[in-house]
C-alpha cells in the first residue's frame, strides 16, 4: 500500500474546489511519470491526513480520475486498472489507430528542448539500474513526444489511456529482451523525430505497438 505525500506544506489556504483540483492533477501527473505502480494502493483518508484537508476533496479527486480511465476504486483504496485480455486488446486497438498519426505530428512539432528531453530520458532508459527506474525513462519519453502534440484533443485522448499503458508495460518489463525491444524502439523513434521525418515516425510507432502487443502474448502464452 502507498499514500502519497503531494505538497511539502499542507497548510493551504485553499477552497475544496482548489484541492480537489490541485490534487487530481498531482495524482494524475504521478501516474503519466510512472511514480504510482499496479502494486500501489492509494487511501482517500490517508492522503487527507498528510494534507490536513478533509477527506471530501480528495475523494472527489481520485473519483474523477476514476471516471477519466487513469485508477479503478477496490475494497483497499485505488488503484491502476487491473485489466482483462479484453480490455488490453482494445488499448491496442487504439494505440494503433491513434499513435501513430500522433508520432508523425510531433516529429513536426518537436522543438529543440523536447528532443534534448527526450535523448536524457532514452540515456536515463539505457543507465537504468531496475525494472522502476526503466519504466520511469520510458513513461518521460512518452510524455515528452505526446506532450508537444499541437492537437489538444488528441494529446488529451493519448493521456487519457497512458495508465492502462503503464499496467501492460510494467507486466511485460521484467522480460530483459521486451526491454531491449523498447529500447531499440523509443532509439529508433528519437532518430526519426530528430530528423523531423514524420513518415518514419508514422512507420516506426506502428511497428513498436505491435512488438509490445506481441511481446505481452508472447509472455502470456502457456509454457
Amino acid at each position: 500500500m502507498k499514500s502519497i505525500l503531494l505538497y511539502q506544506n499542507p497548510a493551504l489556504n485553499m477552497t475544496k474546489d482548489n484541492h480537489r483540483t490541485r490534487i487530481r492533477d498531482d495524482i494524475r501527473a504521478r501516474l503519466l511519470t510512472g511514480q504510482i505502480g499496479p502494486g500501489d494502493r492509494l487511501i482517500d483518508h490517508a492522503i487527507a491526513a498528510e494534507l490536513g484537508v478533509s477527506r471530501m476533496p480528495v475523494r472527489e479527486a481520485l473519483m474523477q480520475l476514476v471516471s477519466e480511465g487513469y485508477l479503478t476504486s477496490t475494497s483497499r483504496g485505488f488503484a491502476l486498472p487491473d485489466l482483462t485480455p479484453t480490455q488490453i486488446a482494445e488499448v491496442f486497438t487504439l494505440r494503433k489507430l491513434l499513435e501513430p498519426h500522433a508520432a508523425a505530428l510531433a516529429a513536426q512539432s518537436l522543438d529543440a528542448a523536447a528532443l534534448m528531453t527526450l535523448t536524457q530520458a532514452l540515456a536515463d532508459l539505457h543507465q537504468a539500474a531496475d525494472i522502476a527506474a526503466f519504466h520511469r525513462a520510458a513513461e518521460a519519453f512518452r510524455n515528452t513526444w505526446a506532450g508537444a502534440l499541437p492537437n489538444q484533443a488528441l494529446r488529451e485522448t493519448i493521456q487519457r489511456y497512458s495508465a492502462q499503458i503503464q499496467t501492460v508495460r510494467l507486466a511485460t518489463m521484467k522480460d530483459p529482451m521486451a526491454r531491449q525491444t523498447i529500447a531499440s524502439g523509443l532509439s529508433a523513434l528519437l532518430g526519426a523525430f530528430a530528423a523531423r521525418d514524420a513518415l518514419a515516425a508514422h512507420d516506426l510507432m506502428t511497428r513498436f505497438i505491435h512488438q509490445a502487443e506481441d511481446s505481452l502474448h508472447t509472455q502470456r502464452a502457456p509454457q
